[in-house]
């Protein structure tokens, strides 16, 4: 197999590697560089957990090659942190409980770095809307729009929720919650989902 010498710098710090025509991305990153907070779930380009910024602009490693990465600068979720201090996304994950499991948080937060990048002040559609290319099985996603909505706020960019109203939190299952009147659904899965139909909004069961 054909092998190629790179430069990536990652986070500030650049590194020389050899690698073969065929290594992705993400296996770079991992496996040759020791940035085990990008995540490989589907190395499809269908779940996001392996999102990176590669030249200012959010990819999925686990569809990128590491020669086409070659002279870039990447930021992993690892360097989102400043001097040890949390980037505002981090905390808004930590404060919404955004995550349960935490394998699609990396490409989460990178994806929502993007998004505030390209739009400081988003509604709470639009957040959804740019979240469409990551997937997460365990939240139901609405701490997770409401972490980016936060992380906006704390930015000082002042992100506008639907109907200039934002969500009092909730997961999927608690049924629809209300704020100051406005109803919000049930869950924030992009395209919408069937949760309020699906669970005892009394009890949070399932009631089929």
């Amino acid at each position: 197999m054909t092998e190629h010498d790179i430069t990536l710098t990652v986070n500030g710090t650049e590194h020389d590697l050899t690698v073969e025509a065929r290594t992705l991305l993400a296996h770079a990153l991992r496996d040759e560089l020791g940035y085990t907070g990008t995540n490989i779930g589907c190395e499809s380009s269908l779940c996001g957990a392996c999102t990176v910024e590669m030249d200012g602009e959010a990819v999925k490693s686990c569809t990128a090659l590491a020669v086409q990465a070659d002279g870039a600068e990447i930021t992993t979720v690892e360097g989102l942190s400043d001097g040890g201090e949390m980037h505002a996304i981090q905390r808004a994950f930590q404060e919404e409980h955004g995550l349960q499991c935490g394998y699609c948080t990396p490409g989460m937060m990178m994806t929502s770095v993007e998004i505030l990048k390209e739009n400081p002040n988003p509604t709470r559609e639009e957040i959804r809307e740019g979240l469409e290319g990551n997937l997460c099985r365990c939240t139901g996603y609405q701490n997770i729009v409401n972490a980016v909505q936060n992380a906006a706020e704390s930015m000082g960019s002042g992100a506008v929720a639907d109907g200039g109203t934002r969500d009092g939190g909730g997961s999927a299952g608690d049924g629809p919650a209300t704020d100051g009147g406005t109803v919000v659904d049930a869950c924030d899965a992009p395209g919408g989902c069937g949760c309020a139909d699906e669970f005892d909004t009394a009890g949070g069961g399932d009631s089929r």
